[in-house]
């Protein structure tokens, strides 16, 4: 994975993978990448207006960047 720097962030290229679940209460889940660890994400990193939030098994496109327990799921898109 080719990992770019970019304000306290680490970026990378976009990646593809599957929601494996989310708590629409709690506001967080994870998604397991097509390739490497599950990556935790967060609500907010879901782009989109409305309400947030993701269903298990869905496709996603997503980056991946160090947060402060880990690396996480960031700029989140549904797959069409």
């Amino acid at each position: 994975m080719q990992v770019k720097r970019q304000g306290n962030k680490k970026m990378a290229d976009r990646q593809s993978g599957t929601v494996k679940w989310f708590n629409d209460e709690k506001g967080f889940g994870f998604i397991t990448p097509e390739s490497g660890p599950d990556l935790f994400v967060h609500f907010r990193a879901i782009q989109g207006n409305g309400f947030k939030s993701l269903k298990e098994g869905q496709k996603v496109t997503f980056v991946a960047v160090q947060g402060q327990k880990g690396m996480q799921a960031d700029e989140v898109q549904a797959e069409a």
